[in-house]
C-alpha cells in the first residue's frame, strides 16, 4: 500500500519553500517551541480486528484519534461504541479504494451516481492510480458526501477528515473537492500546511517546494479550520517482519524502537501521526498480509515505554476535536 507521502509529491512540487514565523501550535494557543501529537488510528471500521485494535490502542495506551473507513462492513459495529463513548476523537477516513482480494467494499454512493468508482467486480478500484485515471472531481466528491451522509445518518458527527491511501492527494481535483467540502462543512481536514518538515524527509528535499502546501494552509485556517504543521506517516513502512511468524514481545519492541527514533526529528508545531493498530486473529490474514504491521502497532501504543518517552521529552498530546475547539476560540 502506498502512503500519503507518495501523493503529496504532487501538490508540493515546484513551489518554493518559506519559513513562517509561527506554528499553527503557537496560533492555536500552545507555547512556543511546542511539540503537539495527534496519535491516530486509521482503518477503523474495516474489520472486526480492526476495531477492537482501535479500541484497545485508545483506551489502554497512548492513541488518542481514529477515522472510520464509512463504505466497510463492521461500521455499524464501531459507530455503536461511538454511541456509548460519545467522546472519542473520531473521524472519517474517507475511502475511495477497495484495495484487498477478497475483501471488498463498494461506493456508498451507489454505482449508477459514481460509475467511474467501480470497477469490474463492482468494488472501488483497487489502487489510488486506478482512482485518478478513472474517476471525475464529481464522482469524488458525490462519494465524499455520501459517506459524510452514512456517518451523520447514523448519528456520527466526526470530528475531522482524512484520506484511506492518499487518494485525494493524487489529483488537484480531487484535492480541491476534499478541500471545499471539509470548508463547507466546517470539519477540520487533514491537510499538512506548515513547515512539513517530516514529509519533506520522507519524501526527498531535492526540488521540493511548499509554497502551494502553505497557502492551502492559510485557506483552511482563514475559513475557520484548523491546520496541521506536519505528517508523520512512516509507520506503515516499517515491516521488517511481514509475513513472518515472530513474538508480540519482538514485534513490540521493533516497532516501539521505530516510533521513538522517528519522534527524535520531531518538530515544534502540531503533527498527526498515522498508524493502524489491529488486534488480529486467525481471519485478519485472509484479509491483508499485513498483520504484523498492524499489530505491532497496536503492541507500540501499549508500550509504557513510548508512554514514557512522550511523557519525559514533554511532548504535549491534542485531537482533533481540541484543536477545532481552539479554533473556535479565536474566531
Amino acid at each position: 500500500m502506498k502512503t500519503i507521502l507518495s501523493f503529496l509529491t504532487g501538490v508540493l512540487l515546484t513551489f518554493h519553500v518559506t519559513a513562517q514565523n509561527q506554528t499553527y501550535a503557537e496560533k492555536l494557543g500552545y507555547p512556543k517551541g511546542a511539540k503537539v501529537i495527534i496519535m491516530h488510528v486509521d482503518d477503523v471500521g474495516m474489520s472486526y480486528d480492526s476495531n477492537i485494535g482501535a479500541i484497545k490502542a485508545m483506551e489502554e495506551g497512548v492513541a488518542n484519534s481514529l477515522s472510520v473507513m464509512m463504505p466497510c462492513p463492521w461500521v455499524p459495529g464501531f459507530v455503536h461504541y461511538l454511541k456509548e463513548h460519545p467522546k472519542t476523537d473520531a473521524g472519517l477516513h474517507l475511502t475511495l479504494t477497495s484495495e484487498w482480494k477478497d475483501y471488498r467494499w463498494g461506493p456508498l454512493a451507489g454505482k449508477s451516481n459514481v460509475p467511474n468508482l467501480v470497477d469490474e467486480e463492482g468494488a472501488m478500484w483497487r489502487n489510488v492510480q486506478s482512482t485518478a485515471k478513472n474517476a471525475s472531481a464529481d464522482d469524488i466528491e458525490k462519494e465524499i458526501r455520501s459517506q459524510l451522509d452514512r456517518a451523520r445518518t447514523m448519528g456520527f458527527q466526526p470530528t475531522h477528515m482524512d484520506s484511506h491511501m492518499g487518494t485525494l492527494f493524487a489529483r488537484p481535483d480531487f484535492l480541491e473537492r476534499y478541500l471545499k467540502v471539509g470548508m463547507e462543512q466546517k470539519i477540520p481536514v487533514m491537510f499538512p500546511g506548515g513547515h512539513d518538515h517530516m514529509i519533506m524527509k520522507e519524501i526527498g528535499s531535492a526540488g521540493l517546494k511548499l509554497e502551494q502546501a502553505q497557502a492551502i494552509g492559510k485557506q483552511l485556517w482563514d475559513a475557520g479550520l484548523p491546520v496541521l504543521d506536519d505528517l508523520h506517516n512512516v509507520s506503515y513502512e516499517w515491516n521488517q517482519f511481514r509475513n513472518q511468524k515472530v513474538s508480540d514481545d519482538v514485534l513490540q519492541k521493533y516497532k516501539t524502537q521505530k516510533y521513538i527514533e522517528s519522534f527524535k526529528d520531531l518538530q515544534p508545531g502540531v503533527t498527526m501521526v498515522i498508524m493502524h493498530c489491529t488486534a488480529t486473529t486467525e481471519v485478519f490474514e485472509h484479509i491483508s498480509d499485513s498483520g504484523n504491521n498492524r499489530r505491532g502497532d497496536l503492541l507500540a501504543m501499549l508500550d509504557p515505554a513510548l508512554k514514557k518517552y512522550i511523557k519525559d521529552n514533554n511532548i504535549i498530546m491534542t485531537t482533533w476535536r481540541e484543536l477545532k475547539e481552539r479554533r473556535d476560540k479565536l474566531k
